[in-house]
This record gives C-alpha cells, sequence and structure tokens, in this order.
C-alpha cells in the first residue's frame, strides 16, 4: 500500500468520476477518497485503498456525492461592452449572420462600444457571466481578445481577461484573437490589417496570452492570411487556435493541422480530409452548440467522421454577446447531446480532459489522478450522466479550486 503522509484535505466517502481514459465509464469509484497537498491532488482512489499513514488537517465526508474534475470552458469571448439584443430580433425576422456583417453589424458593432469601455467597465459588464460560470462549477476557463481590433484595445481585453483571475478564484488561459474581423477602418484593406496584426499588435500582446486564434471565414480571414499571423505566433513560442468551417468549408481544419493547433473549434462544414489532418495533428475538435442552436444553424458537425479518426471532442459555451449567450456549460453539455448527438460521457470528457487538452493543460487539470491541480466539483447527483441530462438545473453542491 502506498503512503501519503500529512496531507491539507481529505474528501471521503465520495463517488468519484475521475474522467480518467481506460477504464469504467466515467472513470468512476464507486467509494473513493481524494487527498490534496498544496493545491494539489497527491492521492485518490477506492476507500478500501486509502493508506492508512493519511494524516490530514481537515477531513471531510461527502455522504456519497459526486465529485468531478473542475470543469472546464475552453472557448469564450467573455470580455466585452454591451449586447447584440437588436440582432436576434433580426434574424428572427430572416437575416443571416453573414447578412447582418456585412452591413456592419455583427462583431463590428461590439467592437465600437468595447474600444468605448475603460478597463473598470469591461471588469464590472464582465464579472457577471463570469460569476454565471464559476456557480455551476467552471473552475478553468479560456477568455479571447478579439474586440479590440486595435494595438490597444485588444491588450486592454487581455488585461481585463488577467484581472478576473484576481478577483475570483479561477484558472484564465488568454488568448489573443486580433484576426477576428475586419476594422472599419480597414475596410477593403485585410493585408494591411494582417500586416499590422503580424508586425505591431501580436508581438506587442504576447506577454499576455497564452495561445493565438483566428477566424478563417469568408466574413473573417482567408486561411493564406491566417498562416501568416500563426507564423509569426509559432517565431514567439506561441501555440494556436482556430476558428475553423463554422460556416462555410475554408480550409481552416487543414490549416489548424498544419501548426498543430491545440484546438479546431465549430467544425460544423469541416470535411474528411480535414477532420483526418485534425487527427495526424493531434488537435482537438472543440464543438460549441450554443453558437449553432442561436444562429439556427442546420449543417452538424461531423461527429461520427470525428469518432472514427479518433479525434478529442471538447465542449465549451462560446461565450459571447453575438451568436452565442450562453453563459451555462451544464447547458451546452445537454445541448452537445440533444443536438449534436454526443453521450453523456463524451459531452463530459468534452468539458474536462478534453477540454484541458484543448488549452495546453492536460498536464495540470481535467481528470483526478495525482499531481493534478485539485480542481473538484461536488455535485447532489447520482450518476454522472445527469449532469448533462437536467435543463435549468444546478446541482452543485460545493466547488474546489486548487484545493480550497
Amino acid at each position: 500500500m502506498s503512503s501519503i503522509g500529512r496531507v491539507d484535505r481529505l474528501w471521503r466517502q465520495a463517488r468519484i468520476a475521475t474522467m480518467m481514459a481506460g477504464g469504467a465509464p466515467f472513470g468512476l469509484i464507486a467509494d473513493g477518497a481524494i487527498a490534496a497537498r498544496d493545491g494539489r491532488i497527491v492521492w485518490a482512489g477506492p476507500m478500501a485503498a486509502l493508506p492508512r499513514d493519511v494524516d490530514s488537517a481537515e477531513t471531510i465526508d461527502l455522504g456519497g456525492r459526486l465529485v468531478t474534475p473542475g470543469l472546464i470552458d475552453c472557448h469564450t469571448h467573455l470580455v466585452f461592452a454591451g449586447d447584440r439584443s437588436r440582432e436576434f430580433d433580426l434574424r428572427l425576422e430572416g437575416a443571416s449572420y453573414v447578412e447582418i456583417a456585412r452591413a456592419g453589424g455583427g462583431i463590428a458593432s461590439t467592437v465600437l462600444l468595447t474600444r468605448a469601455a475603460d478597463e473598470a467597465t469591461l471588469l464590472r459588464e464582465t464579472l457577471p457571466r463570469l460569476d454565471a460560470l464559476i456557480a455551476e462549477g467552471v473552475t478553468t476557463i479560456e477568455i479571447k481578445s478579439g474586440y479590440g481590433l486595435d494595438g490597444d484595445n485588444e491588450i486592454k481585453l487581455l488585461r481585463v481577461a488577467r484581472r478576473l483571475a484576481a478577483e475570483r478564484s479561477v484558472t484564465v488561459s488568454t488568448s489573443f484573437l486580433g484576426a477576428h474581423a475586419l476594422p472599419r477602418e480597414f475596410a477593403g484593406r485585410p493585408d494591411d490589417y494582417i500586416d499590422l496584426v503580424c508586425r505591431d499588435m501580436l508581438p506587442a500582446a504576447a506577454a499576455l496570452v497564452d495561445a493565438v486564434d483566428g477566424f478563417v471565414e469568408r466574413i473573417g480571414f482567408t486561411a493564406a492570411q491566417l498562416r501568416r499571423v500563426f507564423t509569426v505566433a509559432r517565431a514567439l513560442g506561441l501555440p494556436v487556435r482556430l476558428h475553423a468551417e463554422q460556416l462555410s468549408l475554408c480550409g481552416g481544419a487543414a490549416l489548424a493541422a498544419e501548426f498543430g493547433a491545440l484546438s479546431a473549434d465549430h467544425l460544423e462544414h469541416a470535411d474528411e480530409a480535414g477532420v483526418a489532418a485534425l487527427a495526424r495533428a493531434g488537435t482537438v475538435a472543440v464543438l460549441l452548440p450554443g453558437a449553432y442552436y442561436f444562429l439556427r444553424e442546420t449543417q452538424l458537425p461531423p461527429v461520427e467522421l470525428l469518432r472514427r479518426h479518433a479525434v478529442p471532442i471538447a465542449v465549451a459555451t462560446d461565450c459571447n454577446p453575438g451568436s452565442s449567450p450562453l453563459s451555462s456549460l451544464l447547458l451546452a453539455l445537454n445541448m452537445a447531446c440533444t443536438l449534436f448527438r454526443l453521450t453523456p460521457e463524451e459531452a463530459l470528457v468534452g468539458a474536462t480532459r478534453h477540454a484541458a487538452r484543448a488549452l495546453g493543460l492536460a498536464a495540470e487539470a481535467g481528470t483526478i489522478e495525482p499531481g493534478k491541480w485539485c480542481d473538484l466539483c461536488v455535485w447532489d447527483v447520482e450518476q454522472p450522466a445527469q449532469l448533462a441530462y437536467r435543463i435549468g438545473f444546478n446541482p452543485l453542491e460545493r466547488r474546489i479550486w486548487r484545493g480550497q
């Protein structure tokens, strides 16, 4: 039997969904315990195997409750000003997302409002969105820039994202999304804007970001333009991720694979060649059912192809003001099952183990095992599948971040 010794905290009498691969569904341990020291898990396993020498400063009996890893929302645009509720009306009247964007709405309208807001205003408007996610068990969140679209404002957004980690007990991973849309001052000159992104914006923001993102789409940028951005990212030592094949087939999946991207996100229009390329590159497919639902799309992501090629599948909210004003990762899990036909286990893996991999954090988070951060959710449910089954239901009993 292994030795543990002195620990800060021991949780006993728990049903533990470790989310580790290769064992029981959900990696489930029917009657287990978890020990933590200095914010990390030092032991997790069946109660019957708990080392006798464990000496805990605090022991908590969970009474048979379900424990999962802390949830990870691996794709959000959480920091922005204002809303786009008028566009919701327009879409209900028949206007498409592309038509609204080309008429000056969409991302451009959020850029105007966000540029006008100072950091204090952005922080104040963002915290309620973050708090809603935290209240459902999110312990790690990815936040993109992309609503500034100039050097100063992109850095402003990234600074606010970093401040959120000081305001709340949550891990924040930031992505530079300067190549999100063409700002109005560069209308008709996309290559000139990409020049600015590559020459000035990205190098200036590099110290504030964990990865570089982009939007390959007919209302975004071409794969060739994003290749230039990703080449600079590589030179700066930054990993990449990509909005790919959301509205049309534009070569985004192949580009993501070419650069060994952490993730390719959306993917509704991805073909088998693109999926196979993602598999070879080890890139995670991040599915965003909130955007699919809110935009009333009809082209489903190629889930069967992703399964066939063993591409890891993550699930996220895509929380943003225009195409997915969703601040419930639990609802995203349900949507992933009902709309995309993921199994409940695939959905929960997608918000834990595979979401961690999509952020380059697989060594730190996403499963319950020794060495990982002690980020846990304790739920008042019997089975892990219930987390994806219920709608408008938050059974979180307690949330633990870094062992606290």
